[in-house]
């Protein structure tokens, strides 16, 4: 077994990356620099042991090491706009705390700042109307990455404005009130993964994660997260508006709770907007609602259709009504079209019974609007008789499955045509077709 060692760190806290420690290779201690042990320079690490060391301008070329727990009292750290690097040994044991109040832990200088990575330690903000970030981006393209981060008792964590794009991995929030506020627009995203919240202050009202005024995702924000709320906090306040691409609030995998009990019903873990509409891909979560997109049409009314010219194909005449759109609306009477982009496959279903004469032949069509194209295009055709049945009711039934592709803004409707004669067609009460995902 190899022979342990203590680094005593300099008083500076600044390594210069010549101090020894022995190894042991082939049964043999020799000893040898950090550098060359870590195969880095050692000279970029800052060893952080007080507030003070956090104070003033700090250098975007350095990582800053912090050793043990520091309390911050009323020294914010100002993030330069060539960014801020720290770690630190995990989050049990180092980090930065405060309990002053109207106090924020992170802030940017005129001007704003750069890149934001942090992992392996806990912020811990508790005074009254206090925050743990105040960041504005310096030219819009910044990140902000946080990894295997603890939130304790946070009052807020505050607003990140401006920012491309930001990472969560591996982060706990864990009791107080730590709302999550993005503003400004962001092009690359957001994404909090493998995280968890638990114990938050039964009085939080706000939301877990929060639209500022002028926040818009260019991208996608993606969650699956493992979250238990109060009574009376929301996981989500955004709306349509802050997604003006379809499918890019993505909460996929999420387990969500409300005081430990899950209910998928409940609408306020996302009050201002909903599983159908189209920014949202809800997807395998539990104790929130899933999109699954598509619709349904049903002949709510009857009205006939005029059969002009045998072998013709004609709009199956009706009143529909449509139900469930998810990514899909209704144009028009009888059509039910794609408003998204994601998925483009999907099945249709469709189930209807046709009053004619009996003993004639009829077929339904499935016709999709191709709108790339500015043209239909004929998907599938199903032939069937006309049943004699007791009394004057003669019908024929189709049951049609079959397969279609549909780009945004691309519609399918239904069209029957008599090929026995020019006898007019009626579509019964709940006769309908059904469009969704593949």
């Amino acid at each position: 077994m190899a022979d342990s060692t203590i680094l005593n760190l300099p008083a500076s806290g600044v390594l210069d990356g010549t101090e020894t420690v022995p190894i042991v290779q082939g049964g043999t201690t020799k000893r040898t620099t950090i550098n060359s042990l870590l195969g880095v320079g050692i000279e970029s690490l800052v060893v952080v042991k007080a507030a003070s060391d956090l104070s003033g301008v700090l250098d975007s070329t350095k990582e800053y090491f912090l050793d043990g727990l520091i309390d911050m009292g009323t020294t914010s750290v100002e993030v330069p706009a060539g960014g801020l690097h720290m770690s630190s040994y995990n989050f049990e044991i180092a980090g930065l705390y405060s309990t002053e109040n109207n106090y924020s832990m992170f802030t940017s200088p005129v001007g704003g700042s750069g890149n934001v990575l942090f992992q392996d330690m806990l912020f811990e903000v508790t005074g009254s109307n206090s925050q743990v970030y105040d960041l504005v981006g310096d030219t819009g393209f910044e990140a902000i990455e946080v990894d295997r981060i603890n939130y304790n008792n946070c009052t807020s964590l505050g607003t990140i404005l401006n920012y491309r794009q930001g990472l969560e991995e591996g982060t706990g929030r864990f009791g107080g009130t730590p709302t999550l506020t993005l503003d400004g627009v962001w092009v690359g995203g957001f994404r909090i993964t493998t995280s968890i919240v638990r114990n938050l202050s039964a009085g939080m009202t706000e939301p877990l994660f929060k639209a500022g005024a002028t926040f818009q995702m260019s991208s996608r924000f993606l969650t699956d997260i493992n979250c238990d709320l109060p009574a009376s906090a929301a996981l989500l306040d955004f709306s349509q508006a802050n997604f003006p691409n379809p499918s890019t609030l993505q909460l996929n995998g999420a387990i969500i709770t409300r005081d430990g009990v899950t209910n998928p019903l409940d609408s306020n873990i996302s009050p201002n907007i909903s599983k159908a509409d189209l920014a949202s891909s809800w997807t395998n979560n539990v104790g929130a609602e899933n999109t699954f997109v598509g619709g349904m049409a049903n002949v709510s009314s009857e009205v006939t259709t005029s059969i002009a010219t045998q072998g013709v194909f004609y709009d199956l005449a009706g009143t529909y009504t449509t139900s469930d759109l998810q990514h899909f609306d209704s144009p028009a009477n009888g059509q039910l079209r794609h408003t998204g982009l994601d998925p483009r496959s999907y099945k249709i279903t469709s189930d209807l019974v046709i009053r004619n004469t009996a003993g004639e032949v009829l077929l339904i069509k499935v016709v999709k609007w191709d709108n790339s194209a500015s043209m239909f295009v004929d998907v599938a055709t199903q032939e069937r008789l006309v049943n004699s049945l007791s009394g004057p009711r003669d019908v024929a039934f189709f049951n049609m499955i079959t397969t279609v592709d549909l780009d945004q803004n691309d519609y399918v409707k239904l069209q029957v045509a008599n090929a026995s004669g020019n006898a007019d067609v009626i579509a019964e009460v709940d006769s309908f077709f059904l469009v969704e995902q593949r």
